[in-house]
């Protein structure tokens, strides 16, 4: 069978991958010049199954409230005319109660353990460079009521069998030194051993390598327009280059795919949540962080990546602008360089904004719409990298007839 990757970030390489497994001729889409360059060019970098909380719930909507008049909120609501902005917004809402949060946090937990499996085993059978880092990862709390708060919370997912360990300020020094100079800062933390860290650019760009050498092709430059129809199916695929046909295709557009599915009469939820990233070197210093992290009371997410240090914050409601200034690095930097002052050249930034194609869930949507061989890989929201090669699995199921391995409740477009 001959499928149509559509988008050619993380998700569609890691897709067009396990396709190739499955012994499918593989053609992939993609409008940049290049692979992972949106979403995955420059996110935390943690694969993360043991932060998968969902971001709907009692306290992002305080945050988000307060965020109309503080400026200095991790999560900001930016209000627009954009109907698409409120009517999301509204379903996202819903959701910010701690019934749905639990649900929801579950559903994206089944996942997120289910993909990293499938990503280790992909790692085994390509044996791809990504500046990739294990031995845990260590979610920090400066408050003793947040911590205590922390370690009740989760419990929602120790119960669904992830392993976390609460740690005080002197073991969580013990596990990374470079957090010695400043333990005194923090209550305690949460350890998670079997988190991990890498660069989502380099592990897609050395998969899309892999899956040319089994015979994939990329077309890059081209922009999806369209689709031409045959009754219940889709016939071509309607590019700025032309026409391209296949047996079945996958849309993985991220924040893109809204726009192509609503012409065939499906509304897919997902709009785009902005994030900020930073990206410093760190050859030659010392006190560089041996594993990542967050820093829970400032929503700071750092990663060592080779000889660079990531560090991302803020999640911003505010609709497809990617456009940064150096002063909305200010906040996150000051936190970074207070948290690790020696880890790296603060004088040689690189700074980058993306869009995170979120669903109000916070679950991403596999599956069929109304016709029945476009299939659905997408809305994997901030965790796209650590969904990523289980979602590749899930879907190529899906195309070969297969049952998925894991419950897709809550990841479909049936009711939920």
């Amino acid at each position: 069978m001959k499928v149509l990757v559509l988008g050619a970030g993380v998700i569609g390489v890691t897709t067009a991958y396990r396709l190739l497994q499955d012994g499918h001729e593989v053609e992939v889409v993609e409008r940049h010049a290049d692979c992972a360059a949106e979403t995955s060019f420059a996110n935390a970098g943690l694969v993360a199954p043991g932060h998968s909380y969902a971001w709907a719930s009692p306290r992002a909507l305080r945050i988000l409230i307060r965020s109309l008049y503080k400026k200095d909120q991790a999560l900001r609501f930016r209000p627009s005319a954009d109907p698409r902005l409120w009517t999301w917004s509204l379903a996202f809402l819903a959701q910010c109660t701690d019934e749905r949060a639990r649900i929801n946090t579950r559903r994206k937990h089944r996942l997120c353990l289910y993909s990293q499996q499938a990503f280790h085993e992909t790692l085994r059978e390509t044996g791809v460079a990504y500046d990739g880092r294990d031995g845990g990862l260590l979610y920090l709390y400066r408050s003793p009521a947040n911590f205590e708060a922390a370690v009740a919370h989760m419990k929602v997912l120790a119960e669904d069998g992830q392993e976390l360990r609460p740690v005080d300020a002197a073991e969580a020094a013990r596990l990374d030194p470079a957090l010695a100079p400043v333990q005194q800062r923090f209550a305690g933390a949460i350890y998670c051993p079997s988190d991990e860290s890498g660069d989502a650019r380099l592990f897609t760009q050395a998969l899309a390598e892999v899956c040319v050498a089994r015979g994939a092709r990329f077309r890059f430059g081209t922009t999806v327009q369209g689709f031409t129809l045959a009754g219940d199916r889709v016939e071509a695929a309607v590019t700025d280059k032309g026409t391209l046909g296949a047996d079945a295709y996958v849309l993985a557009l991220g924040c893109q795919s809204p726009f192509l599915a609503r012409p065939l009469g499906v509304r897919l939820p997902i709009y785009p949540i902005k994030g900020y990233s930073v990206t410093l070197p760190t050859a030659g210093r010392n006190g560089t962080p041996t594993l990542g992290g967050v820093d829970e009371d400032n929503l700071l997410a750092y990663a060592p990546m080779g000889e660079r240090l990531r560090i991302t914050a803020t999640a911003e409601f505010a609709g497809y602008d990617t456009r940064h200034r150096p002063e909305n690095f200010t906040g996150m930097l000051a936190a970074a360089r207070d948290l690790f002052p020696e880890a790296c050249d603060y004088e040689r930034p690189s700074y980058w904004a993306g869009l995170r194609p979120m669903t109000p869930q916070g679950t991403p949507i596999f599956g069929l719409g109304r016709q029945r061989n476009l299939y659905f890989n997408t809305g994997h929201g901030h965790m796209g990298w650590t969904m990523a090669c289980g979602a590749a699995r899930i879907t190529a199921d899906l195309i070969a007839g297969r049952k998925p391995e894991i419950d897709l409740a809550g990841m479909t477009l049936a009711p939920h």
